[in-house]
């Protein structure tokens, strides 16, 4: 920064400041020894303890008027404390070297001093507050110290995280898992470091596209964490009102040196001062004007996906695409129908959930809202409830899998399809899940145990490369095949997918769906249904997978519309499947498509 700026004004105010204290802390010192000397005297000549002699300077008389210079550096102090600007001591290199070395950075700030205990009688006052900044209680709530010292340690794990997945391309759910585990932070760092880390990924993409504008340096040619400290505070700073911007922008710097990053400090102040002065009036690429752009760099989106959504949806959708993926999800669950019924259990929530209303299409949904956690309920320990998107439901209702019914996932896990379907066909039916990894497949039974269904059977295999023996051919009345996909329906979900997906992976994805949709289809019975499904809006995994089955696989046709229960008639389209939006009906985005074989 120029010294002609403010940070220039800053820099001289410190350096004249430090010259002052620094010629009153030699005076603090020779006071103090001649108070200690005072008391040994005193001690020797019988006086009560704590009750030295005078002070030998306070006897002389009246010190001479101050050169001009000391009158010009106390009035500079004092408009300084009137301004709110706090004042270091000079500790480390003399005081016109460390004024050079500050340009471009946070004053550094004084080392906390150590509380003297009152004498008997003396009179205490209260510590005067810090302008600009919260304390105590307050400042704990906006996630900063009210004493400073190092960064919060939420900060600094959130920062970590974030590091992990921009160099080895950690899933940000497990990275801020095995971070949160290490870290002892309390619940609101913890609540603190989540919201870091997801709203920063989220909204990389434009956090991006305004420090491009205030970092003098392209952000590529920076070092990872560097780039990752400077997303953090930028986040903070646009979209964390309740944390103060001096504090985001010392927090980031304080970040940085934490983590070995001291050479980027003067980087990371003046670029986070400038974005804290600037951010609203930075431009952004327009939607009318440049459509692409600004669903890039207004809203997040990596290219490749945002021409997709343009290409697919026009301007408008997209752009409204774009922004409910941003959004945080509502807590969506549903009920467990063996136990309870919808409207019981919704009464029973609302007493805990006051914002809990049904579901608008699912007939055993129920939105809790945001906020909270639903595993922490009673009704979720007693088995009353799972937590299940309501678009995950609708998939299951397209199913309709009825009493007695015997039921194939083929891709069972993380196993919220299969339970509800294993709660849909009671007692007398069975449902047989599938999955190639064992280990998620523990968890789905572990979820079965608790919602109390005997009916759920779970086998390790992978399905593309042959069914077991449990699932020979024609055994089932109905199959599902959930077949893993880009997953670009749940970005709101996952905030750091959009950036994982590379743009072929929806072509790699289709080959081994089909694989899936062929293998599980052999299992259906004559007459019975078949549901091929996925949480993605990429024709190539959807369309094109059903229609290539349908060309290649005698016997199988789509089911007619009316043919499907009534909850999810509206949502059908011209072909018979179903379709979700996040900016349309408030789930995650699926698609289902309901296939019969011939009887």
């Amino acid at each position: 920064m120029d010294a002609a700026g403010p940070g220039g004004r800053d820099a001289r105010a410190e350096a004249l400041a430090r010259r002052r204290r620094a010629r009153l802390r030699g005076a603090r010192r020779r006071a103090r020894a001649a108070r200690a000397r005072a008391r040994a005297a005193a001690r020797r000549d019988g006086r009560p303890r704590g009750r030295a002699a005078p002070h030998p300077r306070r006897a002389r008389a009246p010190r001479p008027r101050r050169r001009p210079a000391r009158d010009a550096a106390t009035r500079r102090r004092d408009a300084a404390r009137r301004d709110g600007r706090r004042l270091a001591r000079p500790d480390g290199p003399p005081a016109r070297r460390r004024a050079r070395a500050s340009r471009g950075r946070l004053p550094a700030r004084a080392p906390r001093r150590r509380r003297r205990t009152a004498r008997a009688g003396e009179r205490v006052s209260a510590p005067r507050a810090r302008r600009g900044r919260p304390a105590g209680r307050a400042a704990r709530a906006a996630g900063t110290p009210p004493f400073e010292g190092g960064p919060t340690q939420a900060r600094v794990a959130a920062l970590r995280v974030l590091d992990r997945v921009e160099r080895s391309g950690a899933y940000a759910d497990l990275a801020l898992h095995g971070a949160l585990a290490d870290a002892p932070l309390s619940a609101q760092e913890r609540a603190l470091a989540t919201e870091l880390v997801y709203g920063t990924l989220r909204w990389r993409g434009r956090l991006d596209a305004l420090l491009a504008q205030v970092v003098p340096r392209p952000l590529d040619s920076l070092e990872s964490p560097v780039r990752s400290v400077l997303r953090l505070g930028a986040y903070q700073l646009v979209f964390l009102h309740s944390i103060p911007a001096p504090a985001a922008v010392d927090q980031a710097v304080r970040v940085a040196r934490a983590i070995g990053l001291e050479r980027a400090t003067g980087l990371v102040n003046a670029a986070l001062r400038r974005l804290a002065r600037e951010h609203e009036a930075l431009p952004l690429p327009a939607l009318e004007g440049d459509p692409l752009g600004h669903l890039v760099h207004a809203l997040s989106l990596p290219a490749w996906l945002a021409q997709r959504w343009l290409d697919a949806y026009g301007p408008a959708e997209a752009a409204a695409l774009a922004a409910a993926s941003n959004a945080a999800p509502p807590l969506t669950v549903r009920a467990n129908a063996l136990r309870i019924s919808r409207d019981a259990l919704l009464a029973e929530l609302r007493a805990r959930w006051p914002d809990a209303r049904p579901a608008s299409y699912a007939p055993l949904g129920i939105v809790l809202g945001h906020g909270g956690n639903p595993a922490a309920d009673p009704a979720f320990a007693a088995g009353r409830f799972a937590v299940q998107d309501e678009g995950s439901q609708l998939v299951v209702a397209l199913l309709d899998p009825q009493p007695g019914e015997r039921v194939l996932d083929a891709c069972a896990a993380p196993g919220a399809k299969a339970t509800a379907a294993a709660a849909a066909v009671g007692a007398e039916g069975r449902v047989l899940g599938l999955d190639r990894h064992a280990r998620r497949l523990a968890l789905v039974a572990r979820e079965a145990r608790r919602l109390g269904l005997a009916t759920l059977e779970l086998r390790a295999c992978d399905v593309a490369a042959g069914l077991p023996p449990e699932a020979a051919a024609g055994a089932f009345d109905r199959v599902l095949v959930d077949a893993p996909c880009s997953g670009l329906g749940t970005l709101r979900r996952n905030a750091d997918l959009r950036w994982r997906v590379a743009p072929g992976d929806p072509a790699e994805l289709a080959a081994t769906q089909r694989a899936l949709l062929a293998a599980a289809a052999r299992a259906l019975r004559p007459g019975g249904v078949l549901v091929y499904s996925t949480c993605t809006l990429t024709p190539e995994e959807n369309e094109d997978v059903v229609a290539s089955f349908l060309a290649d696989t005698p016997g199988f046709r789509r089911a007619a519309p009316d043919a499907a229960p009534a909850c999810v008639r509206p949502l059908l389209g011209p072909d018979g499947a179903l379709r979700t939006f996040p900016h349309r009906h408030g789930t995650d985005g699926f698609f289902a498509a309901r296939l019969e074989r011939d009887a």
